[in-house]
């Protein structure tokens, strides 16, 4: 019996071995840094109060570079481009690349001064009354980020005073933060979405680095009143949760972007992936690691069943016939993984190691690399395909969860 435990754990291995081999980790974050060369030239003199957010396929003027948008209006994706420096800085310091005179590569000195460039404009936001939940993605993807780098103290504070803004948003009858207070007369009542899942992250650090405790507090309250409303029992998720703003009661649930209030909106359920997978980061709790593994395998299972790769379609019950992929979410599912597996044991590891590194060998095909076709490391994403909106583009958050996932893939090599 002994034996055939071993033989079995031996296969386990091989096989995530031999996955790890089909993707050359360094040449993909080469391939990363020359995109990011050529956008930065393209950008070039830089204003850093517009930030990079798409790449669209049906552009009529065909463009290969990024549209802009005002950083400090009221703009979800301001946040991504930052990161994307700041992690690229990360690989090329580490490869002590000089730059060239020729304008090929960057070095690391130029990226970091323009990634603080990127950064520093978003600080207003972090002091003046919170616009909605993602705050908590503009200033993680940007000052956590940097932090991560510099180990700045002016990008410390800097978090924690947006952390202390996010929080307002918190309803403790609800228990979970109202993710847009634009949106409560349209939902008639508190709306709480699943991409608010990632923003926590903010509170749970802020709580461990200097800031009010009651900050994890709100943030575990989020989490475990998501988990009891905001999922089916087959642990798919629906995208919009909406609650009563006086009485805290659950009244329904729906989508927003998806294709219907019941059908599995992939880039919502990799929220969900994403999202407790953090949350366990920061709790150790194991309630949170067990169901962070129930909204993974059903996106496993349903992605097997619907995708003819290991990219999803936008939404996984569409029947829309031109079946748009959402790359955007295939990276954040394959970074959340890679975190994942590190929470996990034997096959249930290898299993999700060996299903992340898939992810990344697909998207680091000529299928979806957007290599000489434009400035952004990935096409094929989709952003609301109900509104009618960045579909089968080139989206920066895509790009943001492409190199994170390289990244730790790297770090575990």
């Amino acid at each position: 019996m002994r034996r055939i435990v071993l033989i079995f754990s031996f296969v386990i291995c091989h096989v995530a071995h031999c996955a790890a081999q089909a993707i050359d980790v360094d040449k993909e974050l080469n391939y990363c840094h020359r995109q990011v060369t050529k956008a930065l030239q393209a950008l070039q003199p830089y204003d850093f109060t517009m930030m990079p957010r798409n790449i669209l396929s049906d552009d009529g003027k065909r463009t290969k570079t990024w549209n802009c948008r005002k950083a400090v209006a009221e703009e979800w994706c301001s946040g991504f481009w930052p990161g994307i420096l700041w992690m690229d800085y990360e690989t090329v310091k580490a490869t002590k690349t000089k730059g060239d005179k020729s304008g090929a590569s960057i070095s690391a000195d130029s990226l970091r001064r323009v990634a603080e460039g990127y950064t520093d404009v978003l600080k207003p936001l972090a002091y003046r009354p919170v616009f909605d939940h993602d705050l908590g993605f503009i200033i993680i993807n940007s000052f956590l980020k940097g932090y991560e780098q510099t180990h700045s103290e002016a990008y410390r504070r800097i978090a924690l005073a947006a952390a202390d803004t996010l929080a307002t948003l918190y309803n403790p009858k609800v228990g979970t933060l109202l993710s847009w207070p634009r949106h409560v007369k349209d939902y008639q009542g508190h709306n709480t979405i699943m991409d608010n899942m990632i923003n926590l992250e903010l509170l749970f650090w802020a709580a461990a680095n200097g800031g009010c405790p009651l900050l994890k507090d709100i943030a575990v309250s989020h989490a475990v009143t998501t988990m009891r409303h905001h999922f089916r029992p087959d642990g798919s998720c629906y995208h919009v949760a909406v609650y009563d703003t006086l009485s805290g009661q659950f009244l329904r649930g729906l989508t927003h972007q998806g294709y219907a209030d019941w059908s599995m909106w992939s880039r919502g359920q990799s929220w969900a992936i994403y999202g407790y997978t953090m949350v366990y980061r920061y709790t150790r709790d194991p309630f949170f690691l067990d169901f962070a593994q129930k909204v993974t395998d059903i996106y496993l299972k349903r992605l097997r069943e619907t995708s003819d790769d290991w990219v999803p379609l936008w939404d996984m019950d569409t029947s829309d016939d031109s079946k748009f992929k959402d790359a955007s979410a295939a990276c954040v599912v394959a970074s959340a993984l890679l975190e994942l597996c590190q929470y996990v044991d034997g096959e249930k590891q290898a299993a999700y190691r060996s299903a992340a590194i898939k992810m990344l060998v697909d998207l680091s095909s000529d299928k979806y690399q957007s290599r000489g076709k434009n400035v952004s490391f990935l096409m094929h994403s989709t952003g609301h395909r109900p509104a009618g909106s960045e579909i089968d583009a080139s989206i920066v958050y895509a790009d943001y969860y492409y190199i994170e996932a390289l990244l730790r893939l790297k770090a575990q090599q």
